[in-house]
């Protein structure tokens, strides 16, 4: 849950450094901002901008090397990796652009696998998953398997599954980097409806077309933050990259 008046996400002078002491390797350099609960943001930029090493970041995946990351207010970038893994299951839900369905459960287990995890009652979780199954267009397909399953209705699964905790945070990698352009839109619709439903996502793509489709920009360049705009700005600008 989120707290009033708490940033979901803040990040102030983020630096992220591979390699050794004698051969640093500098990924993200100053990185700040902060995204609030109800916003749809999008996190764009070229291969090597530093956009995986942010993704990791946010996900609670990797620390920064130095400055603050604050999810839902409290300070990630000292905890252990158990409190670490606690924080991915409670307050993270992610999609992926493989999709990760496991292949053996229905659709309706997969979709009620993180409440499995977290001991969630059987009833308890049958009726969020059916819940969410009927809220993503598939409540015919509860007890389908993933390979009998589109590319679009396999997205929608993983969403569902994202979705199933009530993260504050819906972190999507390149959601619709496996899709076609119709089915790329459809998904695309369904983060507008969940993003007008309060939800809170942030979206990282290389695909400025689709980095515009939400309501906020940060655009990534050699691992610092190039722009950071709002839809209003991006119309007035043409939707130039």
């Amino acid at each position: 849950m989120t707290v009033a008046g708490t940033p979901v996400i803040a990040l102030q002078q983020v630096d992220k450094t591979y390699g050794t002491a004698v051969h640093p390797v500098p990924v993200l350099n100053g990185i700040d901002f902060a995204v609030q609960p109800g916003e749809f943001v999008a996190i764009v930029g070229a291969s090597g901008s530093g956009k995986s090493t942010l993704l990791n970041i946010l996900g609670c995946l990797d620390r920064p090397t130095s400055g603050s990351y604050r999810l839902v207010g409290d300070d990630v970038r000292d905890l252990d990796d158990k409190a670490l893994s606690a924080l991915r299951k409670t307050r993270i839900g992610f999609v992926f652009q493989s999709f990760h369905l496991v292949q053996h459960l229905t659709v309706a287990e997969n979709v009620e696998l993180p409440l499995f995890y977290a001991r969630v009652p059987a009833k308890v979780r049958r009726e969020r998953s059916r819940a969410l199954l009927q809220r993503v267009g598939l409540g015919h397909r509860l007890d389908h398997l993933p390979t009998q399953l589109s590319g679009g209705e396999c997205q929608r699964t993983a969403v569902a599954r994202a979705l199933v905790a009530d993260p504050p945070l819906l972190l999507a990698d390149e959601p619709t980097g496996n899709l076609d352009s119709k089915t790329s839109a459809e998904i695309l619709q369904l983060f507008h409806g969940l993003h007008r439903g309060g939800a809170t996502i942030v979206l990282i793509t290389h695909d400025p077309n689709v980095a515009l489709q939400a309501s906020r920009r940060i655009t990534l360049r050699d691992g610092r933050i190039a722009a950071d705009e709002r839809t209003a700005e991006l119309a007035t600008a043409g939707g130039n990259a």
